[in-house]
């Protein structure tokens, strides 16, 4: 009875690499010559979907590997990253973004730049794959990138298909060579290719967001935009397990989707310049002084965030004029010059503000506490009611007072942080196989995972349930 059910699962064992295996009483397989017990089961179809007179039959692998291949499908890099993009575009319009951000912004820039790395929508495509005919069914002009297109499941799926072409390598072939090294085609040739700096990352998806969102004007800097995804806004951290189930995530394809940490923001901000000079973007929309990316304006809204007094934003625009740093040509970013900058609007406002703060408190640790002290006198003699007011009708501001408020607050905010940053689950909760070699002890190592986590929880039944979110990713 037991050859009839094993027949057709002709997989050695990892134990001691025969092939001898028979099923328990419970329906798992196990090896009748080191009694190794294996996750494999008996599957049987349900019998309300036949007649009385059929009778139960099992499942041959043959038949289990053909289901596998009709739910996955062929899949390549290029269409991952365009699927996270989607996400994180659609996240950004969740959150407030003018919905233009993703249907006639950020798509036309993917598209621009899968034209200009030879990808896709070009007359010249590059072979991606090794040893493949890599010739698209849909030749589209190098001008057509121009035009608007639906940032939409149906696009996406469509475009993808266009791109990827007439090809040969399936990534679940007959011989198992795909299969065995990465979920998608193209995984194993993307570290191989001879011009690396321009092939697609993580940390470009942000610079993608974050050019479109300059393109738009939007009130978003780039440290905003780290903020959100850092705090789960926006798709990033283990962004594929968003990936719909007939794309098989496996093998190579974590060295390149995975992400254990957010990107700093000198390396989000170097990617969108060499982006923008890559895909040869025109000049952006100018920053005008009604742009809320404008410093006047910018350095308003952190004078708010600091509790700063509002009478500083005065020495500000002051400041902002006296530098011409509230120009035109110098706040919009044009890819096309020689030397193109991209300028990082929030520390150019966060400068101004030190700047000013040291123009009037000098800021050497010794004159702001003596300015301070003078200060603390005059507010004492105002509480002790012989001046209400100053001589210009304001209130006194002590930056002793500011100090002593503000520091606790910002130490409180940078533990908290740490703590979350420290509690956040980095890893994926789907496990992910880095082989089919090491397939078996990744799947026993979750298991046992979830094992002491639910015994864990039976013992402390008054912890929260994020705590130990947090600390089965430092286990696995």
């Amino acid at each position: 009875m037991d050859e009839e059910i094993t027949d057709g699962y002709s997989e050695p064992c990892g134990q001691c690499g025969s092939v001898c295996w028979g099923v328990t009483n419970g329906g798992q397989f196990f090896c009748k010559n080191c009694h190794n017990v294996i996750e494999r089961m008996k599957e049987v179809e349900d019998m309300s979907r036949f007649t009385v007179n059929s009778r139960i039959s099992s499942l041959s692998s043959s038949k289990r590997k053909r289901e596998v291949k009709g739910r996955a499908r062929e899949w390549m890099i290029c269409e991952g990253f365009q699927l996270i993009l989607k996400l994180q575009a659609e996240a950004l319009v969740d959150l407030g973004v003018c919905p233009q951000l993703k249907t006639d912004v950020l798509w036309i820039f993917w598209k621009r730049y899968m034209q200009k790395t030879r990808q896709a929508y070009t007359r010249n495509p590059v072979n991606i794959l090794r040893g493949s005919a890599f010739t698209p069914q849909d030749q589209t002009s190098d001008t057509e990138v121009e035009s608007s297109a639906a940032f939409s499941d149906a696009s996406c799926h469509s475009e993808t298909g266009s791109m990827m072409g007439a090809s040969s390598v399936s990534g679940y072939s007959s011989d198992g060579r795909s299969s065995v090294c990465s979920g998608s085609m193209d995984a194993e040739c993307y570290f191989g290719q001879k011009d690396r700096k321009n092939l697609m990352t993580m940390p470009r998806t942000l610079a993608f967001c974050y050019l479109a969102l300059l393109w738009v004007r939007e009130a978003i800097t780039l440290a905003d935009l780290l903020r959100l995804v850092s705090k789960g806004h926006i798709p990033y951290v283990n962004a594929h397990a968003l990936f719909p189930e007939d794309m098989k995530f496996f093998g190579k394809d974590a060295m390149i989707f995975r992400v254990e940490s957010i990107p700093s923001y000198s390396n989000v901000h170097r990617d969108a310049a060499s982006l923008a000079a890559l895909i040869e973007l025109p000049a952006f929309p100018p920053v005008t002084p009604d742009c809320l990316l404008h410093p006047a304006l910018l350095t308003l809204r952190y004078l708010m965030d600091a509790n700063l007094p509002d009478k500083l934003h005065a020495l500000v625009r002051e400041v902002i004029q006296k530098t011409s740093m509230g120009t035109d040509s110098f706040l919009t970013f044009d890819p096309t010059e020689r030397k193109p900058r991209l300028p990082c609007y929030d520390l150019q406002a966060a400068a101004l503000i030190v700047v000013c703060m040291k123009l009037l408190f000098r800021l050497d640790d010794n004159v702001e506490w003596k300015l301070a002290k003078k200060s603390d006198e005059k507010i004492n003699e105002m509480d002790h009611g012989k001046s209400k007011t100053t001589k210009r009708g304001g209130k006194m501001f002590s930056l002793r007072k500011w100090f002593m408020v503000v520091q606790p607050a910002l130490e409180r905010a940078r533990k908290k942080e740490q703590q979350a940053t420290a509690m956040q689950q980095w890893k994926s909760e789907t496990p992910i196989i880095p082989s089919l070699k090491h397939k078996t002890v990744v799947l026993k190592r979750r298991l046992s995972v979830g094992t002491i986590s639910v015994s864990w929880s039976l013992l402390c039944p008054g912890c929260t349930c994020g705590c130990w979110d947090s600390s089965l990713s430092c286990w696995v």
